[in-house]
């Protein structure tokens, strides 16, 4: 037989349980770093991560920007239009220390600054405020992880590695256009040399040896180019990722002032990557659209 007490308590948990409220303390959402981009939603039935969300942001800054200043060019330059021209001026001296020709210059630039612009922006919006702190809790195996909206393109393996595959095919491609696809084809399998065999064998017996060496270099020369795909994309991956474990890393410690320095330091970083990546993609175009001289 239940007590006037016993029946209070009762009552009172069954209102705690009708209406879904539990006198437990919620687990605390907790943050990883990972190395994948994580799903926000879905547009279809391809799923929109958040590195790829901040990347579009990048795309629709690019755009905006693009189209304000295309229409305010003028033949004698003010203001905007005379800083960009500076920077863009800067750009092409730059270019042409590798190019050695100013012809070249004026005609990568266009792929080179875009590699080289996207990249920087995504570098930077990655340590802006907001991004990487804000998003949603979600359940994952009875434990509440957080999920960021928004996280730095380049901090996402996924990116890097589209950004290097465009990169190294342009460079095949431009190649390919510039000396013709038989000389394209001939550095990488040397039909050529063994060609030449048959024909000059009697009078140059050691080409039996130097030719097969040739096509031996040139199967090298395959793997070369996967080599380039996976530096470019991992280098870049590795020090925007890394940059943001510091900074959270930093913040966990004391979030007032000790992760400032550090993230001037990841401005720096930035900078830096951005323009490696794209001195690199301007060095493949112009070996690759250079015929070699014997």
């Amino acid at each position: 037989m239940l007590t006037a007490s016993d029946q209070t308590n009762l009552n009172t948990t069954n209102s705690e349980v009708n209406s879904g409220v539990s006198s437990a303390p919620q687990a605390e959402a907790s943050q990883e770093h990972t190395l994948y981009a994580e799903p926000i939603g879905h547009i279809g039935n391809f799923p929109s991560t958040n590195s790829l969300r901040n990347s579009w942001l990048v795309l629709f800054i690019v755009i905006i920007f693009g189209v304000i200043v295309s229409r305010k060019i003028k033949l004698v330059p003010r203001g905007l239009q005379n800083g960009l021209e500076i920077i863009f001026e800067a750009f092409l001296d730059m270019f042409d220390s590798v190019t050695n020709s100013r012809k070249k210059s004026l005609k990568f630039a266009p792929l080179v600054l875009t590699f080289f612009f996207f990249i920087l922006l995504n570098n930077w919006l990655g340590i802006l405020p907001g991004i990487g702190s804000i998003g949603k809790i979600v359940t994952e195996g009875g434990q509440r992880i957080f999920i960021p909206f928004f996280r730095g393109g380049t901090a996402d393996l996924n990116t890097t590695l589209a950004l290097a595959i465009i990169g190294v095919v342009a460079s095949h491609i431009l190649g390919v256009i510039a000396t013709g696809w038989w000389y394209y084809l001939n550095k990488f399998i040397n039909i050529k040399a063994l060609l030449e065999i048959p024909k000059k064998v009697i009078k140059d017996p050691t080409i039996l040896l130097v030719n097969p060496i040739k096509v031996f270099v040139g199967l090298i020369e395959i793997i070369g180019e996967l080599a380039k795909v996976a530096s470019l994309s991992f280098r870049l991956f590795g020090n925007i990722f890394a940059g943001e474990v510091l900074l959270a890393s930093m913040a966990a410690i004391l979030a007032w002032g000790i992760p400032i320095p550090f993230m001037f330091l990841e401005i720096i970083v930035g900078l830096i990557q951005a323009l490696i990546f794209a001195m690199l993609i301007l060095t493949y175009l112009t070996i690759n659209t250079t015929v070699e001289e014997h």
